[in-house]
C-alpha cells in the first residue's frame, strides 16, 4: 500500500516530518486516549436506552431516538467542525470539542429534574457534538503519525483503543445505571408520581455523567498545555473550503456510504443487545445480567482490532473487509434461526466481525486523497449520521414485525452493502499527487 492519507505542505512542521520522535510518540499516546473516551461514552447509548425505554414506556422506534439524537450530531456537525480544524489546529479543536462534551455531560442535570425525555435528547445530541469534533481531529492525525504504508494497520490498532472503551464503560455503566431496578411500573403512574420516579430512576445517570465531565476538563486542562504542540492552522490549498466534490470520485463515494451502513449496523445490533438477550426465546436474563453481556459484543471488536492490525498487513485489506462483512451476515443467520444461548453469542460474536470495518473502510476510502484527507474525514465523519437512521429503521422494523429476530435483516442488508466495497476496494489506489 503506497498511498498517502495526510500529506503536509513541504517544509511545514508536523508530526510527519516526526513521525518517529519523541513528540510524535506523544500524540499518538494522546490520539489513542481520544479514541478510548468517545468510543467509551458512545457506548453507554446501550445502557441508557432499555432504562429510558422503561421509564419513558417508549416502543423500540421512540427508544431508537436516543441514537438518532445522538448520531444526527456527526450529519450536522461533521463538516464545521473540519472547518474549524482548518482555522484552529488539531490540539486547539480538540480542546473545542471535550468542552462541547463537558456540557454535554452536565445537561444530564436539568434532564433528570425536569424528567423529560426530550431534554435527554438534547443533551445526547450537545455530548455527540463535541465527540464528533474529536473524532474529526483524531481519524486523519492517527493517519499522519507514522509511514503512509501502514495508515491502515495503524488506524486499526487506534480503533483498538476505541473498543477498550467501549468495553469497559458499558459493564460499569450496567451496575450503576441498570443495577436498582425499581420495583414500581411506570406505565401505572401519572402527573407527580410520575415525574418522582423518573427522578429518581435517573439519578445514577446523572451521578454517571458528571464524572465523565469532571474527567473530561481534566484532559481538556492538559490538551491546552500542549496546545502549541502543532501548527496552529492547517493548510489547505485546494480551492474547496468543504470537499464535497470528492463525492465525485467513486471509491471514495462509496466508501462514505459503507460508513454509513456499518455504523448504522453496529449501532443497531448494539442498542437493541440488551432488550435481545432478555428474551426467553433466546437468553431469558434480566435487564442487569443482559447490560453486562454488551461488553463481549465490544470485546469481540476490541480483540478482532489487535488481530487485524496484523492481518492488515499481510493481506488486501478490501478482501479482509468482504470476509469480515460476509462473517457478520452469517452470524446474523444463525442468531435469527435458533434460540438459547446460541442466538445470543452468535449475535455477540457479531463486535469480532466489525472489528476492522470502520478503520478499513475510512483508509480504503481516503487512499489517493493525499493534503484533502482533512476534507474526506469531515464528509466520513458526516456519514456516521447512519447510526441515527439505521437503528430507528430497525426499531420500527422490530414494532411492525413484533419480532426483534425479524428487525435483524435491516443490519444484515447493510452488511451486504459493504461486503460489495470490499471487493470493488480490493487493490490499492494510486497516491494523489504533491
Amino acid at each position: 500500500m503506497t498511498s498517502t492519507l495526510v500529506s503536509p505542505p513541504a517544509g511545514a512542521e508536523g508530526p510527519a516530518a516526526a513521525a518517529d520522535s519523541v513528540e510524535a510518540q506523544r500524540l499518538r499516546l494522546f490520539v489513542m486516549a481520544l479514541f478510548f473516551i468517545f468510543g467509551g461514552i458512545t457506548s453507554l447509548n446501550d445502557v441508557i436506552i432499555p432504562k429510558l425505554k422503561s421509564l419513558f414506556t417508549l416502543n423500540y422506534g421512540e427508544a431508537m431516538l436516543v441514537q438518532f439524537a445522538f448520531f444526527m450530531a456527526y450529519g450536522l456537525i461533521s463538516l464545521p467542525a473540519a472547518a474549524v480544524v482548518r482555522r484552529l489546529g488539531y490540539m486547539r479543536t480538540a480542546v473545542v470539542g471535550l468542552l462541547t462534551m463537558t456540557v454535554g455531560c452536565l445537561l444530564f442535570i436539568p434532564a433528570s429534574a425536569a424528567a423529560q425525555f426530550g431534554i435527554f435528547l438534547t443533551a445526547l445530541f450537545v455530548l455527540a457534538s463535541g465527540i464528533t469534533i474529536v473524532q474529526v481531529v483524531a481519524n486523519p492525525l492517527i493517519s499522519l503519525l507514522g509511514p503512509p504504508a501502514t495508515a491502515h494497520s495503524r488506524l486499526t490498532f487506534a480503533q483498538a483503543f476505541n473498543s477498550l472503551g467501549t468495553t469497559i464503560f458499558p459493564y460499569v455503566g450496567s451496575i450503576l445505571i441498570l443495577g436498582a431496578v425499581s420495583q414500581v411500573d411506570p406505565a401505572t403512574l401519572s402527573g407527580p408520581a410520575l415525574t418522582a420516579l423518573r427522578t429518581a430512576e435517573t439519578h445514577a445517570i446523572v451521578t454517571t455523567y458528571l464524572g465523565l465531565a469532571a474527567a473530561l476538563c481534566i484532559v481538556a486542562a492538559l490538551v491546552w498545555r500542549r496546545r502549541r504542540l502543532l501548527p496552529g492552522r492547517v493548510e489547505d490549498d485546494s480551492g474547496s473550503r468543504i470537499g464535497l466534490d470528492l463525492l465525485r470520485q467513486h471509491r471514495f463515494a462509496f466508501g462514505v456510504a459503507c460508513i454509513f451502513l456499518y455504523v448504522g449496523a453496529e449501532v443497531a445490533i448494539g442498542s437493541l443487545m440488551v432488550n435481545y438477550l432478555m428474551q426467553s426465546s433466546v437468553m431469558g436474563i434480566g435487564q442487569e445480567a443482559a447490560g453486562k453481556h454488551v461488553p463481549f459484543y465490544w470485546g469481540g471488536a476490541m480483540v478482532g482490532r489487535f488481530i487485524g492490525a496484523y492481518l492488515l498487513r499481510v493481506f488486501s485489506p478490501g478482501k479482509v473487509l468482504a470476509v469480515a462483512a460476509s462473517s457478520a451476515i452469517a452470524l446474523i443467520l444463525i442468531s435469527a434461526n435458533s434460540a438459547g444461548d446460541i442466538s445470543g453469542w452468535a449475535l455477540l460474536a457479531i463486535g469480532l466481525c466489525n472489528s476492522i470495518m470502520f478503520p478499513t473502510i475510512f483508509s480504503l476510502a481516503c487512499e489517493g486523497l493525499g493534503a484533502r484527507a482533512a476534507q474526506g474525514s469531515g464528509i466520513i465523519c458526516v456519514a456516521i449520521v447512519g447510526g441515527a437512521v439505521v437503528p430507528w429503521v430497525t426499531g420500527h422494523t422490530a414494532d411492525l414485525a413484533a419480532s426483534l429476530k425479524l428487525a435483524l435483516i435491516v443490519p444484515a442488508l447493510c452488511y451486504a452493502g459493504i461486503v460489495a466495497f470490499g471487493i470493488y476496494a480490493r487493490r490499492p489506489r494510486a497516491a494523489a499527487p504533491a
